[in-house]
């Protein structure tokens, strides 16, 4: 649909950067917006026209918000309804009327609950209704994050619209986390799917411990995936002058759910807990209507991730741990000696796995074959065996890094290994085709 990895890398990018940097300061905002929409466009104009009538709708009832203050409430509800009767039609249709298709814009889901964040902070007066329809319309299009994130709050990327921090050492520094995330997308993730396409569709012969290393790759494609996609997109905002949120903080360091979900996905996170959960009351009302408010919150986030059912479950899964956990499994954590504080780790790993096969199987009986493989009797195959002997390097190298460290190379040492990933990844995409982002169906 869109360009493919290779002629983007080498032709898109280097033009919008040129031209970002090269044109002056008036016209950088009207050629960031139009080449943001040829980005989005290039593959199927007809999706340009569908985000056009998202954002001149939603312009217009903002506008109309500060104009008319008495309506507001009403203009707000109708400018949310509008937004998300766009994205049900598109993404719920099928779920709803079964045997109905219809073909899902890449990256509906993102920009929908930024134009729906900006329209909540007009109404509750934290930001101005801007008037610059070309403003508005590069924030929903900005091409770096508008496929999948990370879902920014236009009061952070208004003032950098503006005056974006052009510098040779932002550029560099964008740079260099471009290529980290395209070294995790291309290097890690690709590879560590290959385990979990081979493992996934014969639980029954796999054996216990096959079952658990196709998961265990599954949850490094995943995280690589998407973390890599992030990276990338902030490093090319940052090239471009405009620092976007970091969105993953080491989240399989996680000490509790709780603390998994303050580092995946951090802004997505950030967006139920600010516009859903806190609105609905959050932990103001006692524990019972809290919990309520929990099982409400991750039920829509399971149900934001995709038109199946798999991802409700997967949601209200996660609404139970961290139910258990304001319960007593934090307090639990909390009272562990410090000699056996560490297992807090691994037990939630082991929980967030578990999870990681509910989100993976839309078919329910594919998944409960494979939750009974975790389980199995056979503790390993031959072919699984030989399968994840040959993978335990790369998973040594997705553990390392999955993980902070706190020493750093020099920089010429930096450059050099971040140049010979960037060769590797050429190569990659020459030699793998088109893989695209998981991310891209959500």
């Amino acid at each position: 649909m869109l360009f493919s990895s290779f002629s983007f890398l080498f032709f898109y990018l280097p033009a919008v950067l040129a031209g970002n940097i090269l044109l002056p300061l008036r016209a950088r905002l009207p050629f960031l917006f139009a080449a943001s929409l040829l980005f989005y466009g290039w593959g199927e104009p007809g999706t340009v026209i569908l985000m056009a009538v998202s954002i001149l709708a939603n312009y217009a009832l903002t506008l109309a918000m500060a104009s008319c203050p008495r309506r507001k409430k009403a203009l707000l509800a109708l400018s949310i309804g509008l937004q998300l009767a766009i994205l049900g039609y598109f993404k719920y249709a099928g779920l709803i009327v079964p045997g109905f298709q219809v073909a899902l814009p890449v990256g509906i889901s993102f920009y929908t609950f930024q134009a729906i964040g900006y329209t909540i902070d007009v109404y509750r007066q934290e930001i101005p209704a801007d008037r610059s329809l070309l403003r508005y319309g590069t924030f929903i299009t900005l091409f770096p994050q508008l496929i999948a994130g990370p879902i920014e709050r236009y009061g952070d990327i208004q003032p950098q619209l503006e005056k974006p921090a052009l510098s040779w050492q932002n550029f560099t520094c964008g740079t260099r986390l471009f290529v980290i995330g395209l070294s995790k997308k291309l290097l890690l993730a690709n590879a560590a799917g290959q385990l979990w396409e081979a493992l996934k569709d014969s639980p029954g012969r796999n054996g216990c411990l096959g079952n658990w290393a196709a998961l265990i790759a599954f949850s490094f494609q995943i995280y690589f995936d998407f973390s890599g996609y992030s990276d990338m997109a902030r490093g090319l905002g940052w090239m471009l002058g405009i620092r976007f949120r970091e969105n993953f903080l080491y989240p399989y360091t996680a000490r509790s759910v709780t603390d998994f979900w303050r580092r995946w996905h951090v802004t997505l996170s950030g967006w139920f807990r600010d516009y859903v959960y806190i609105p609905l009351g959050g932990n103001r009302r006692g524990l019972p209507r809290q919990m309520v408010n929990i099982l409400i919150v991750w039920g829509l986030t399971g149900l934001w991730h995709g038109a199946s059912w798999n991802f409700v479950v997967w949601g209200l899964y996660y609404a139970g741990l961290l139910i258990l956990e304001k319960l007593f499994l934090l307090k639990l954590y909390a009272r562990l000696p410090k000699g056996v504080a560490w297992l807090s780790r691994p037990m939630t790993l082991a929980l967030v796995l578990v999870g990681w096969a509910l989100f993976a199987f839309t078919d329910f009986a594919a998944m409960r074959a494979f939750l009974a493989g975790l389980a199995s009797g056979q503790l390993l195959s031959p072919v699984a065996g030989g399968l994840a002997k040959a993978f335990l390097p790369l998973f040594a190298v997705c553990a390392l890094a999955s993980v902070p460290w706190r020493f750093r190379l020099p920089r010429l040492a930096e450059d050099l290994l971040l140049s010979a990933l960037f060769l590797l990844c050429v190569a990659a995409l020459v030699s793998q085709g088109y893989n695209p982002f998981l991310y891209f169906r959500f």
